[in-house]
């Protein structure tokens, strides 16, 4: 089928995000925010999006689609809503630094782009569309590509922060990712409140972060240094988290946190670290049998009802797939 010839439907599958910890903020003559973070194809995001007679989104975070969709149509000056109906058929939770918003945004963006037989427009213009990358464009530009993605951060006036590198993670690699049900972590205006009132990064940490992530953790990554490359992980995302100290309590979102990822760590895992603002928490294991071995371990250190998720590396973002016109 063409890409140019509209579909009658489109599903889009989208994988979920870590973000192991920004390079800088605060200081707005110098680039701002940046850093490094993967795709993971679990929990995921599937979005299925038809023609219809009128705008009606239902399923899950209905709410949240009708505000994206209205937005889309609006900067594509379509009717908004636009005639479509969107059903969210699996949504990783809001808020647990798992990227879902960004997620959510971008698949609704493609979506309408599909069924207006658009072609797919780059990270950049998406993200405009959908309203996203006003400070990390690690997801978005996870979304188009999958993998490890380190981004520059954005200079004053400049819109969209620009790709410094896309990795493949070794396919073998699993993330074990576990998070507390129904707690969250900072979003919307208490996040914002907390990038304003936080001290600016020292220049001198910025060039240690980038430092770690140059020198180290792509290094590791592309020669699939397993070793390497969890040692690098779990430095980077201390210092970066020593950098939210004062909006977070300390070097991780909650003492719980804390006391997780050092457990995780005695017992032999390197690889550990707090996505985003947390409370998931990820660690990283060679294979899919070692991540087994570890998930039964983990089990006994998280609570009965805590979320546990063994993920593969991504390494594709986000599937359209199109329904025939």
């Amino acid at each position: 089928m063409s890409m140019n010839v509209a579909p009658e439907r489109v599903e889009v599958v989208a994988p979920s995000r870590l973000h192991f910890g920004m390079f800088s903020f605060g200081l707005p003559a110098e680039r701002q925010f940046g850093g490094a973070g993967a795709m993971i194809d679990q929990p995921g995001l599937c979005l299925r999006a038809e023609r219809a007679g009128q705008f009606h989104a239902h399923g899950l975070l209905a709410a949240r689609v009708n505000t994206i969709a209205a937005r889309v149509a609006e900067r594509l000056r379509l009717s908004s809503p636009p005639p479509y109906a969107f059903e969210v058929l699996a949504a990783p939770p809001e808020h647990v630094g798992l990227g879902t918003g960004t997620q959510l945004a971008l698949a609704v963006a493609a979506a309408i782009m599909a069924l207006e037989g658009r072609p797919q427009p780059a990270p950049s213009e998406l993200a405009a569309l959908a309203g996203r990358g006003d400070r990390s464009a690690v997801g978005t530009y996870g979304f188009a590509s999958g993998g490890l993605i380190v981004e520059a951060g954005k200079l004053p006036g400049e819109p969209f922060a620009p790709l410094a590198a896309r990795v493949e993670l070794p396919a073998d690699w699993r993330f074990v990712v576990t998070w507390p049900r129904g707690e969250q972590g900072l979003a919307g205006e208490a996040e914002r409140t907390v990038f304003r009132e936080l001290p600016p990064v020292e220049q001198a940490t910025t060039a240690r972060l980038r430092a770690e992530v140059d020198d180290e953790l792509l290094p590791a990554a592309r020669a699939g240094d397993f070793e390497r490359f969890a040692a690098s992980l779990y430095r980077y995302g201390r210092l970066a988290g020593e950098c939210f100290a004062a909006g977070q309590g300390g070097v991780f979102a909650s003492p719980r946190i804390a006391r997780l990822v050092e457990a995780i760590r005695s017992r032999g895992v390197a690889g550990v670290g707090q996505s985003s603002w947390g409370p998931s928490v990820f660690a990283l294991l060679e294979s899919s049998a070692a991540a087994d071995d570890f998930v039964r371990d983990l089990r006994t250190l998280v609570g009965r009802d805590d979320a546990i998720v063994v993920a593969r590396p991504n390494a594709t973002g986000a599937r359209v797939v199109r329904g025939e016109p």
